[in-house]
């Protein structure tokens, strides 16, 4: 068995708090968590998104993101409404004051981001994102085998 320390999975959590580590102290100053940041920044992407399809976004597990939303919305940040198509489904959008905040807050995330790309440089930067994007279709192809394998 490989070093602990080598593993892919450790390596990956130790690249993600490096990360998140810049980026925390920014949105505790706003008085955001990382997962309200992702959702908020999610539906910047998106005019509606069924909560299902949100929680597949952003990678949050559904009983978290719907005491995320409560919170979101008790802060105005969000809007949740009944899907049209599907009475039993609920739609979310950022509004107006959550995209006020996300405009609050994108100059210091800039800013961040310009510093990583300058210590880490932005070709290798581009490399990086561009490798985990091959890994991770890499690994959702793998998984797609695995399940053909089964049905066989």
């Amino acid at each position: 068995m490989r070093e602990f320390s080598r593993s892919l999975p450790m390596s990956l959590l130790r690249a993600r708090e490096a990360v998140m580590r810049q980026f925390r102290p920014s949105l505790r100053n706003h008085g955001l968590t990382e997962q309200q940041w992702r959702i908020l920044r999610a539906l910047t992407a998106v005019e509606t998104i069924e909560v299902t399809e949100l929680a597949r976004t952003a990678f949050l597990l559904g009983p978290s993101l719907s005491r995320i939303l409560r919170d979101l919305e008790a802060r105005q940040l969000v809007e949740r409404k009944t899907a049209e198509a599907d009475q039993r489904r609920a739609v979310v959008s950022i509004s107006a004051k959550g995209l006020k905040l996300i405009e609050a807050v994108a100059p210091t995330s800039e800013a961040i981001y310009a510093e990583i790309t300058r210590r880490f440089g932005a070709r290798r930067l581009s490399e990086l994102q561009d490798m985990l994007a091959a890994l991770e279709q890499g690994l959702a192809d793998m998984e797609g085998a695995d399940r053909d394998d089964g049905e066989e």
